[in-house]
């Protein structure tokens, strides 16, 4: 939505002084409509094969009307794509194990490591000499390094506000999932060109895939030892970030990296959903989080995280992509592509 449309909208939205129950009936259209197109993108997903977070955006676009500034829809669109969104990112902490990190090795941890910083960092250099906003930089740098949608819808949630955010996180998952979708199919052919074995083609999809799901497909689909050891990969990504997190929070609050700002104490400024990924994560380290409870939380937080994106899209005109640079989608390809040549030089160094 534009500036004013955005304005307009957020006049709409219930102040905390009204009560429980106005709240709720002001904000059950369009949470409803999010919660529909959900359930919608995860059957599409589950028959059809489409990516169930491309299709819960693009179902939200195609009914874009219905956050236009006097709808009834337009309060419970905003607090879904704000405050379900960072209800289904602080479940991601369930998924989280620092156990994992031990199982994979010092050599070949440093090099996803090392990759996915690298990464970032090359997304953010690129992006500046593009004249691109350091901030659509490094959520285009973090969803390629880390784990696709799941990241930027994270990372989104801590950066600091701008300009079109949503519709650039849209754009952001949109690039992502269609660039893990080739990948899956052309890794595993790159891999078998360069002679990589059970172990290193393990390696180099589950540290270059963007989504889980594909990763899943890519490595099982070379062999069974390869899907182990690209999931157990992909898993060690996922659990960077909350570190990462960690480091874009000190960033954007300690130094004063957003325009404008005055660094401030991180303890006032951390958000809430932040402490509970961390949390979660820490009881899921030390064992304390039983499995059963980790799956619920991992199932509520993808359905919660696949609502929040159809209100983003509900939220995303499809005219302003046309105000959109391709330096954006640039960038997300040749991040993806310098990932995927870190993890391959690294491992041919491995290889000795």
């Amino acid at each position: 939505m534009s500036d004013r449309t955005e304005q307009v909208a957020t006049s709409d939205i219930p102040r905390p002084t009204q009560n429980l129950r106005t709240r709720v009936v002001s904000y059950f259209p369009g949470l409803a409509v999010a919660v529909l197109i959900a359930i919608s993108a995860q059957f599409l997903s589950e028959h059809y094969g489409a990516p169930a977070t491309l299709m819960a955006l693009l179902l939200g676009m195609s009914l874009n009307f219905l956050s236009e500034s006097g709808a009834r829809t337009v309060p419970g669109i905003h607090f879904a794509s704000r405050a379900v969104l960072r209800f289904g990112v602080a479940l991601l902490g369930a998924r989280v194990s620092l156990e994992v990190l031990s199982d994979l090795g010092v050599s070949l941890l440093c090099l996803v490591t090392t990759a996915l910083a690298c990464t970032i960092l090359f997304a953010i250099i690129v992006g500046k000499f593009a004249g691109m906003d350091w901030r659509l930089s490094l959520l285009t740098g973090g969803a390629v390094a880390i784990c696709g949608a799941s990241a930027a819808v994270a990372l989104n949630a801590v950066l600091p506000p701008r300009q079109n955010s949503d519709r650039d996180l849209a754009l952001t998952i949109v690039a992502i999932t269609l660039l893990s979708t080739s990948a899956m199919v052309l890794y595993p052919v790159l891999a078998s060109h360069l002679q990589f074995d059970a172990k290193e083609s393990g390696v180099f999809i589950g540290g270059t895939i963007h989504d889980v799901a594909q990763v899943v497909g890519a490595g099982f689909a070379m062999s069974e030892e390869t899907g182990q050891i690209a999931t157990l990969v992909k898993i060690v990504r996922v659990s960077l970030l909350a570190p990462t997190i960690i480091a874009v929070l000190i960033m954007v609050t300690v130094l004063g990296a957003g325009a404008g700002q005055k660094p401030q104490k991180l303890g006032q400024v951390i958000p809430g959903f932040v402490l509970g990924f961390a949390f979660l994560a820490a009881l899921k380290s030390m064992g304390f989080l039983p499995a059963a409870a980790g799956d619920v939380a991992n199932d509520l937080s993808r359905w919660l995280r696949l609502i929040a994106l159809g209100a983003v899209g509900l939220k995303t005109s499809v005219k302003e992509f046309a105000s959109i640079r391709p330096s954006h989608v640039t960038l997300a390809l040749l991040a993806t592509a310098f990932l995927a040549a870190f993890i391959v030089v690294g491992l041919l160094w491995y290889r000795g």
